[in-house]
């Protein structure tokens, strides 16, 4: 099955983001958020705002090289989550599920949320927004700029 691609723009990342907020307010409320690094940073700064929460951390766990997939590298780990117990660990996608394996290995505690998810990756959720099919290829944008795309029935 051939690819799709879903252009998220700015306003809808912070419109997604804001509504995982509000279903996160109520599990709340969190010692810190871990953001998982990169696709994670702008979520979890969204949603720490809105959950007011002041302490913010990351982890980097390296698992794409443009849209080939690799074996994981954690590149970095929080310093004060300890085993995630209270914590909140954000990001913007899960999508085979490979980089949240790395992640509930590291902190088993933590709250897991994601703004989007597909089928592969949802079950190591604990909270997210949107479920797009797995071939779905999701276009951020701090991936993308604004440009004239051809009518869907000329492609």
């Amino acid at each position: 099955m051939a690819a799709k691609y879903f252009t998220v723009t700015w306003d809808q990342l912070h419109r997604d983001a804001r509504a995982l907020a509000w279903r996160l307010l109520e599990r709340g409320p969190f010692t810190g958020v871990v953001a998982i690094t990169r696709g994670g940073l702008i979520p979890a700064a969204v949603i720490a705002r809105e959950l007011e929460c002041r302490v913010v951390e990351t982890i980097s766990i390296v698992t794409y090289d443009e849209e080939e997939r690799g074996a994981p590298k954690v590149v970095k780990t929080p310093v004060a989550a300890g085993d995630g117990k209270g914590w909140l660990v954000i990001d913007d996608l899960v999508d085979t599920g490979t980089t949240l394996r790395v992640v509930r290995a590291l902190l088993p505690g933590a709250h897991v949320a994601t703004v989007y998810a597909k089928p592969a990756g949802k079950p190591l959720v604990d909270t997210f927004i949107t479920e797009v099919s797995q071939e779905t290829w999701i276009l951020f944008p701090w991936d993308t700029e604004p440009q004239f795309i051809a009518p869907i029935a000329r492609l």
